[in-house]
């Protein structure tokens, strides 16, 4: 079972991504169409602004059930050593 502060850690990230993730595409968009490079570099600056952990780069998928970070199915959300336990029981 992983930390719970690891487990809070990660929740805590996933909802700062959620918070900014529409002002950080807008910022994107604007660095992309700006034309100076004065400008592209204000802007840059502007997203260099925002919580770092606010990026989604920074997200790690985890087991819902044992917060494992490692051997983790995207497609039923769990990790290898849950799933196994679960095909085990039926």
């Amino acid at each position: 079972m992983a930390n719970k502060a690891m487990i809070q850690r990660e929740l805590k990230r996933q909802r700062l991504v959620m918070k900014y993730a529409k002002k950080r595409s807008i910022l994107k968009q604007q660095i992309k169409k700006a034309s100076s490079l004065k400008e592209k570099l204000t802007l840059h600056r502007k997203l260099q602004q925002l919580p770092r952990n606010s990026a989604a780069v920074r997200l790690h998928n985890r087991c819902l059930v044992t917060g494992r970070p490692r051997g983790y199915f995207r497609d039923f959300g769990l990790s290898r050593h849950v799933l196994r336990g679960a095909t085990r029981l039926s």
